[in-house]
């Protein structure tokens, strides 16, 4: 059967399966605003059915050796190359990532997290001797997994890779926004024979499959990435079965510019976050922190990124971005633009309404903003669209004063000379601080302070998240 029939089901118990009193829902184009996909949307029915097959199957997965994970990974690694198109078109019809973008660091992010927990397995000792104890790790048992549109494979991968490779089943419910990579997901995990009923796919909404997941007690963990407001509800739903919750969550990313910076090097491959995959990613810098006295100077480099940057149809090759994923974001950063104006920041570039190359879809204009200080709503909350607040600073001290001033604790980025970056991040409030890039580096532990989440992802460190430990004591060491 084709992935177009696979979105109308879930897989459970290793093959595809019929809701059981579940709707369908038109999962809309943002490009044209008209429907790319159907899919079902699930019920609790359906989480109990996926949740008996893992289960079943954490009797004998959870036993495998390293050397059978590690050949598991590595056939699925091979098995996702191959449909790396196909992927790349999901992404573009469903959430509007531009089909180019998709099929390299949308794709390329998987297979990331997939070799970056293949190394970390390769190396993991699942026995340590502290004094007269012997330390195991083990698998801790089914996993619920939530994800979100964004970065649909990345946060897909993270997840399912560490809990493969700790010896866990789990159960995923990816985005409704964006729902055919997953199916695609699912199609490769059993081709790779993935065996059954230690991976189970079950589509839907938040509340009712989100909750069902995250309330269930027959899943001894819960991993969620999305939003704050998401996140308190799946920690309070999980709060009464006392499983661990993981959580990547939201960020308002500073971008801090020593004020002897050479913006005309540092500042694109900083700034560049703020455009990438339409602005939307939970590590976006958009609060560029730049001396007074160099506040126009960064401006004018800015500016010129973000005029430079063409909006376009994510289903045409190109450098262009898409437009952001539907009717409720679109509408929400047009909101935090028009507040910005009439809180008295000033429009650079860009600004509300729809670019004038486009008349229909939920495209945003690259829109710059200077003159923002941190009272303002623009400054406080999340935009997740293309849209750069540029604050000014007296001194240093104050910068990070003012970085550190939010809920959210992510990331951030110090752009400028490395040496003087490796006296301010310490000094950060974040989970990561990322020098002259925007990103943390390959295998760097993905995760985040305060109002950001619990846990991390990637690596080694993603690895022991997925692990239980256990102390064994009055045996030879």
């Amino acid at each position: 059967m084709s992935t177009e029939t696979h979105l109308k089901q879930h897989y459970i118990g290793g093959g595809w399966v019929d809701s059981k009193g579940g709707k369908l829902h038109e999962v809309i184009n943002p490009a044209t605003e008209e429907a790319a996909s159907t899919v079902v949307l699930g019920t609790a029915a359906d989480v109990d059915a996926a949740v008996a097959a893992a289960r079943e199957a954490f009797k004998s997965f959870s036993q495998t050796t390293r050397e059978e994970r590690l050949e598991l990974l590595n056939r699925i690694v091979e098995e996702y190359k191959k449909r790396a198109g196909d992927l790349a078109k999901s992404m573009a019809a469903e959430m509007g990532a531009p089909v180019s973008f998709a099929g390299t660091a949308q794709v390329g992010a998987g297979i990331g997290g997939f070799l970056g927990t293949i190394a970390a397995l390769k190396d993991f000792s699942f026995t340590e001797q502290h004094g007269a104890n012997k330390v195991v790790y083990e698998p801790i048992g089914v996993v619920g997994m939530i994800t979100p549109w964004n970065w649909p494979l990345n946060q897909i991968a993270l997840k399912v890779a560490p809990a493969l490779a700790g010896g866990n089943t789990m159960v995923l419910k990816p985005s409704e926004e964006c729902p055919g990579n997953a199916v695609i997901f699912a199609e490769i995990l059993d081709a790779a024979g993935v065996p059954p009923g230690v991976f189970n796919l079950v589509q839907g909404d938040g509340p009712t499959v989100g909750h069902a997941i995250s309330a269930h007690p027959g899943i001894e963990m819960v991993s969620f990435t999305g939003s704050t407001r998401a996140g308190i509800l799946v920690a309070k739903a999980a709060a009464d079965t006392v499983k661990r919750v993981h959580q990547e969550l939201g960020g308002k990313s500073p971008n801090i510019v020593l004020p002897d910076a050479d913006f005309e090097a540092v500042l694109p491959p900083t700034v560049q976050g703020v455009l990438v995959n339409t602005g939307q990613s939970c590590i976006a810098p958009t609060r560029i922190l730049v001396q007074k006295e160099r506040e126009a100077e960064a401006v004018g480099v800015i500016k010129a990124m973000f005029d430079g940057t063409q909006v376009g149809d994510p289903m045409s090759e190109g450098a262009h971005i898409g437009p952001v994923v539907n009717k409720a974001q679109f509408d929400k950063i047009q909101g935090l633009i028009q507040s910005a104006i009439d809180e008295g920041a000033k429009l650079e570039t860009g600004g509300t309404g729809l670019p004038s190359n486009v008349n229909r879809g939920y495209y945003v204009k690259p829109t710059v903003f200077s003159g923002v200080t941190p009272e303002m709503r623009i400054a406080r909350e999340e935009i997740f669209g293309p849209v750069a607040t540029v604050m000014a600073y007296d001194t240093l001290d104050q910068a990070v004063e003012i970085a550190n001033d939010t809920e959210y604790g992510l990331s951030a980025v110090v752009s400028g000379d490395p040496a003087k970056a490796a006296e301010i991040a310490p000094k950060l409030r974040a989970g990561m601080v990322a020098v002259n890039s925007w990103g943390p580096g390959p295998g760097a532990p993905f995760g985040g302070y305060k109002a950001s989440g619990n846990g991390r992802e990637g690596g080694l460190f993603g690895l022991k998240d997925f692990m239980e430990v256990k102390a064994i004591s009055g045996i030879p060491a």
